[in-house]
């Protein structure tokens, strides 16, 4: 198994980074074939010499969108709109909410993650959950079971089974709640202005490598090697701009109410050790959005507040703003979900584990989800794409919103106020105390 683990050898990503440039507006047409011949090699030193002389010709490339979408702060700040702030005083119940509504989120999408949208929506269809009522079981027919190949295999991390909430007395280890909790760690150890340096020793110190994906295990491997922020991030790195990054920016916005400035600035300190560009972007988004969502009760208000802490003529600046004007133009839910559908390939790995187009897929979710937390998570799941993802930032924004008190019973209780972490110092823990935790860094 060792062996077989992802996102080690960057020889194994050339064709995404072939992709990658070309979202950068680099001409990349004439490299496609190379990359998948050299991916095709046996590995070892004569497959690596070829990769990295593939990348370094990449990186040579002019990129025609440089100048719009840089990754240094004062740039993306000079490039964004602003907002001045409108603080106020931490309120539990809202930060008790957006904890209980990203665990429950994270929960629903764990055990479908991965899954391609006829799979999940023929499944939801046939044990009569769809629309969505509720979690996902695997306590299901033996025909149905064999047909949708589900299987109560244990999680990527060995913690606990997937996810099935059949299987499940809370919530399970994942790395969307795991960045969550390593992030209250990082404030509460180094402060509120805690630097880049300090979000990676953080990961180095108290998460264990196997429990990164992605662009995360890339940098990781990045600083192990000494090669430290903002290098950690673009060296030999296919995935900067893919989702991992916007998953990790929830704490930052919990503990800032209503200064969405700071809160992206936090962001932007996380997010830049692992990911450049609108990978950044997603970060900052989803942290200034929770900020907002804390002193407002207007979700498009919400989602335009945190588009106002990333470059305007960025890709995902551009894709959040065609979201709210099928939004104003009165589009229905199914309409803008055709148009995420034909612009991105949930069978193209690039597209499926984008920030960009699962950013649009949360957008969605929330805009059209009319403040009720089951039909929101129902429009991110039955999408696809990053399932557990989406439904734990759309669950956190809608949470901090809400409040703790008002999200639904059927969604909450599963859970037994319990997350399971593979951070460390943390283990199983009540989601009740995290919250008081992240309550008393916003005081």
């Amino acid at each position: 198994m060792l062996r077989k683990q992802p996102w080690f050898d960057f020889c194994d990503a050339l064709a995404i980074e072939v992709e990658q440039r070309a979202d950068e507006g680099c001409d990349t047409a004439r490299f496609a074939a190379r990359a998948e011949e050299i991916q095709k090699m046996p590995r070892g030193a004569e497959r690596t010499a070829a990769g990295a002389a593939l990348l370094g010709e990449l990186e040579a490339l002019p990129a025609s969108r440089e100048s719009q979408e840089p990754s240094d702060l004062a740039s993306i700040q000079a490039l964004a709109e602003g907002e001045d702030a409108e603080k106020t005083a931490p309120n539990f119940g809202r930060i008790y909410g957006a904890w209980l509504g990203r665990c429950a989120g994270c929960l629903l999408g764990q055990p479908v993650e991965g899954w391609r949208r006829a799979r999940i929506n023929g499944l939801l269809e046939e044990t009569g959950n769809l629309p969505l009522k509720t979690y996902i079981s695997s306590d299901i027919p033996m025909a149905l079971r064999e047909k949708y190949d589900v299987r109560d295999d244990h999680h990527a991390y060995g913690a606990a089974k997937t996810g099935w909430i059949n299987n499940v007395s809370y919530m399970p280890e994942d790395d969307d709640t795991n960045y969550t909790l390593l992030a209250l760690k990082l404030v509460e150890q180094y402060g509120r202005d805690f630097t880049p340096d300090d979000a990676a020793e953080n990961w180095l110190m108290n998460l264990p490598l196997l429990h990164t994906c992605t662009a995360e295990r890339v940098a990781y491997i990045n600083l192990a090697q000494a090669l430290y922020p903002p290098q950690s991030a673009s060296w030999r790195n296919p995935y900067r701009e893919w989702i991992g990054a916007q998953i990790r920016g929830d704490l930052f916005g919990y503990i800032c109410p209503g200064d969405m400035k700071t809160a992206a600035e936090m962001a932007w300190r996380d997010a830049a050790i692992s990911h450049v560009k609108n990978g950044i972007y997603g970060e900052m988004w989803v942290s200034a959005m929770l900020a907002k969502a804390a002193v407002c009760d207007d979700l498009r208000t919400v989602v335009r507040s945190g588009m106002r802490q990333i470059p305007k003529e960025s890709r995902l600046h551009e894709e959040l703003s065609e979201m709210l004007r099928r939004y104003d133009a009165g589009e229905t839910a199914e309409q803008t979900a055709a148009y995420i559908l034909e612009k991105y390939n949930e069978n193209n790995g690039h597209h499926w584990c984008h920030t960009i187009s699962n950013a649009a897929i949360v957008a969605l979710g929330l805009l059209w989800g009319e403040m009720d937390f089951t039909r929101t998570m129902g429009l991110c799941l039955t999408m696809g794409f990053d399932t557990d993802c989406n439904c734990a930032t759309a669950g956190s924004v809608l949470g901090m919103m809400l409040g703790a008190q008002n999200l639904p019973e059927a969604w909450t209780a599963p859970l037994h106020d319990t997350v399971l972490s593979g951070v460390d110092g943390f283990g199983l823990v009540r989601i009740s105390d995290m919250a008081a935790r992240t309550k008393a860094l916003a005081e």
